[in-house]
C-alpha cells in the first residue's frame, strides 16, 4: 500500500512562503480558520498558538499549500494529497538545498514562467543549457531555496 507524504520546508516566515509557492505553483492556500475556531471553543489552545495572516487565522509558525484538484479535510482545511507544509525554524538557511522543486511550464514558454516567477519574487540565478536536451533556469524562492525552472 502507497504511504502519504507532503514535502515539509523550513522558513523563517512560512505564511509568506506559503503565499509565494500557492501563485508559484497555482496551488490553495490551506485555510484552517475552521479548526482554529473549533480548539479555541473546546478551550484546547490559547491565542499563543495563532496569529493572523491575510484576515485569517492560521497555526503560529506553521502553513500549508495544496494541489485544487487533491481532496481535503473541510474542518482542518488539510489536503490529502499533493501538498508543502512550512514550518518555521530559528536558523537561517545554510547550505544548498538537498532537494528541490522543478516548476515545468508550457512548452515553448520558459520565459514566460521565469518572468512570472520573478513578478512573485524569484530570482534567477543561472541558466542550465543542455543542448538537443533543453535547458532550464536555477532560481531561487523569496527565502533563498534553490528550485528549477523548466
Amino acid at each position: 500500500m502507497a504511504l502519504s507524504w507532503k514535502l515539509v520546508i523550513d522558513s523563517r516566515d512560512a505564511a509568506t512562503l506559503a503565499d509565494f509557492w500557492a501563485a508559484a505553483l497555482e496551488y490553495e492556500v490551506e485555510d484552517p480558520s475552521a479548526l482554529i475556531e473549533q480548539l479555541q471553543g473546546a478551550g484546547r489552545i490559547g491565542e499563543e498558538a495563532i496569529v493572523e495572516h491575510r484576515g485569517r487565522k492560521i497555526f503560529r509558525g506553521y502553513a500549508a499549500v495544496r494541489h485544487p484538484d487533491d481532496p481535503f479535510d473541510a474542518v482542518s482545511g488539510i489536503g490529502r494529497g499533493r501538498r508543502l507544509l512550512f514550518q518555521e525554524v530559528p536558523e537561517g538557511k545554510s547550505g544548498k538545498n538537498r532537494l528541490h522543486i522543478d516548476v515545468h511550464g508550457e512548452p515553448g514558454g520558459l520565459d514566460k514562467l521565469v518572468n512570472r516567477l520573478e513578478e512573485l519574487g524569484a530570482t534567477r540565478v543561472r541558466e542550465v543549457d543542455q543542448g538537443p536536451a533543453g535547458h532550464w533556469w536555477i532560481m531561487l524562492d523569496p527565502e533563498g531555496n534553490e528550485f528549477c525552472a523548466t
